[in-house]
């Protein structure tokens, strides 16, 4: 195990830049998520509006996750190359206009049904998940050069609870739109919001400290000091021939499939199977308590990771895994709504937990800052695809044997995760990957 140095002493203005840097780029990403979330909110009246069953409303899911999955392995190369900032932008425009062309679907039952709407609703939406699919590389690819590795466990704490705000947003606008609005405008609202952050993306974001003068900060990372050049080759070698990194993507298969699996579905399970109105105040509180965990459990994770796991990440991802298979256990067996919702709540705070210690701050210690978005590529695009089964799969499970399917469907998942983690127990990065 590589012995890393403590926290830097940075100089206020340092610390000031830094801060307008990451709080305009997290934001950013925060409605980025408005306009990724928003799908799962307009589920049910697209199946009212045209009749399609949940398997149906599953090959949209399923095709999108399929495309993120698939785009961030290549994309996360590519922003390594032009820099997080472009790729960011990229993303975010793409994202307005794909939100808006979906929106506009609602018009177009003039021209047939059935099969051409499916078609042109999955071919969007999949769509905008190739956008989408440049947020959490091109954010990661910037603050990879910002923050110290001593500093980043802490730092993805707040950045977890920024892309949670993403999801309380949808949440308070997405329920508000699908019962006073039509559904559409579950996707021009994100879409509008969207296109000012990227507007103030291009105003404020900078890739790295010395583009505004300052010195080169010396992260202590997997690259560190590393001078070749960033080709596909360096990368390559960087993230996909390393033991630990093939890990953590196999462990980000099986967080995908929880992830997704609550997240896409469980605004439906409320309205079909505990017969509650998204709008209701029981929804409402429990939506909350679910983003508020979510913050929650990024800030535990962060904090716990840098100061008693002394910046070890696997530790910590495995204590969010034991704590979903608890959770989806009570949701399986479990008929109290009450104890359903405080299950939730808690599932929620530990998939963040996971979530933000692979995909957010694990990618910059073993991709280092100089390959960050490649391995990021590499845990989120493993992370959709392990996402992209709770599409048709989850959805012809319920069509086929019910709610009472949906939780015992993602225990499994939950456990491997676990289990990898254990054997990733003590890792840290060096400059040769190892640990």
């Amino acid at each position: 195990m590589s012995e890393i140095n403590s926290k830097p002493v940075h100089s206020m203005a340092f610390r000031k830049r830094r801060a307008l840097n990451w709080l305009t780029l997290g934001v950013t990403y925060a409605t980025m998520y408005m306009g990724r979330y928003n799908l799962s909110f307009a589920n049910k009246s697209l199946s009212d509006n045209y009749g399609w069953d949940k398997t149906t409303i599953g090959t949209i899911i399923t095709a999108a996750l399929t495309i993120y999955g698939i785009s961030a392995l290549f994309n996360g190369p590519l922003a390594d190359r032009i820099g997080g900032r472009k790729a960011m932008l990229i993303g975010s425009i793409g994202t307005v206009i794909f939100n808006i062309l979906f929106g506009l679907g609602a018009y177009l039952g003039f021209l047939g049904t059935g099969t051409f709407l499916l078609s042109y609703f999955a071919s969007i939406w999949a769509l905008n998940a190739y956008f989408q699919s440049y947020s959490a590389l091109s954010l990661i690819k910037v603050n990879s050069a910002w923050f110290h590795i001593r500093e980043r466990g802490v730092f993805s704490a707040i950045f977890g609870s920024m892309i949670q705000s993403g999801r309380a947003l949808i949440f308070i606008l997405g329920g508000f739109a699908v019962t006073v609005l039509p559904w559409q405008w579950v996707f021009f609202l994100p879409a509008v919001i969207i296109a000012l952050m990227s507007f103030a993306t291009f105003l404020f974001v900078k890739d790295s400290p010395e583009d505004l003068g300052f010195p080169v900060l010396d992260t202590q990372d997997a690259t560190s000091g590393d001078t070749e050049a960033i080709t596909f080759k360096y990368v390559f070698k960087k993230v996909f021939s390393n033991p630990i990194t093939i890990t953590i993507a196999i462990a980000e298969f099986c967080t995908g499939f929880v992830r997704h699996g609550f997240e896409q579905w469980f605004p439906r399970y409320m309205q079909e199977y505990q017969q509650l109105a998204l709008d209701s105040s029981v929804f409402q509180k429990g939506a909350l308590g679910v983003v508020l965990a979510g913050i929650a459990g990024a800030f535990i994770a962060g904090t716990a990771s840098d100061w008693f796991f002394k910046s070890r990440r696997p530790p910590v991802a495995f204590i969010g895994y034991f704590f979903q298979i608890i959770c989806l256990a009570i949701i399986w067996v479990s008929k109290d709504l009450n104890l359903i919702i405080i299950a939730f709540i808690v599932n929620s705070a530990a998939i963040s937990m996971v979530h933000s210690m692979l995909s957010g701050t694990a990618s910059m210690d073993f991709g280092g800052k100089r390959a960050a978005a490649t391995a990021t590529g590499m845990f989120d695009g493993m992370q959709y695809l392990g996402g992209a089964a709770v599409g048709i799969g989850v959805g012809w499970l319920l069509d086929n044997f019910g709610w009472g399917s949906w939780g015992p469907s993602m225990i499994g998942f939950s456990l491997i995760g676990a289990i990898l983690m254990l054997k990733l127990w003590n890792a840290t990065p060096s400059k040769s990957g190892g640990h």
